[in-house]
């Protein structure tokens, strides 16, 4: 299909867009004026899209947590004193469940290493 404007668009026409933003630019002082004076006079919205692009939001952060735990015995162990934690007031709920699923993530690797390394063993005994 041709182009219907094959030699495009003429040097110097300004698209809708851009003639909207610099139109809104022009007035962005007023508008942030009129938006402070909603925010200050108890609009929540005009406060909040305000705030919203001065400040940085908030993130949730887990407390810093010890307990007894080893990396090396069995997934069903290494879950059992997450739970165990739990049951002792030394870890939240919420955090143990991004520990168990992190031991999840951590079983899920070692088995395919343990598959990758069974493979190997096999390919080694192939070409012998």
């Amino acid at each position: 299909m041709k182009s219907p404007n094959p030699a495009g668009r003429p040097k110097g026409i300004v698209d809708r867009r851009t003639k909207m933003t610099q139109t809104i630019l022009e007035d962005v002082t007023a508008i942030l004026r009129v938006m402070k004076e909603n925010a200050l006079n108890g609009d929540t919205a005009a406060a909040a899209l305000l705030l919203s692009k001065v400040m940085p939001s908030l993130r949730s952060q887990a407390e810093r947590v010890e307990f007894d735990y080893d990396a090396s015995a069995p997934i069903s162990k290494q879950v059992e004193s997450v739970l165990d934690a739990v049951a002792k007031g030394l870890v939240a709920p919420d955090v143990a469940k991004s520990i168990v699923e992190t031991i999840g993530t951590l079983s899920q690797i070692r088995a395919t290493e343990e598959l990758e390394a069974r493979i190997s063993a096999l390919e080694e005994r192939e070409n012998t």
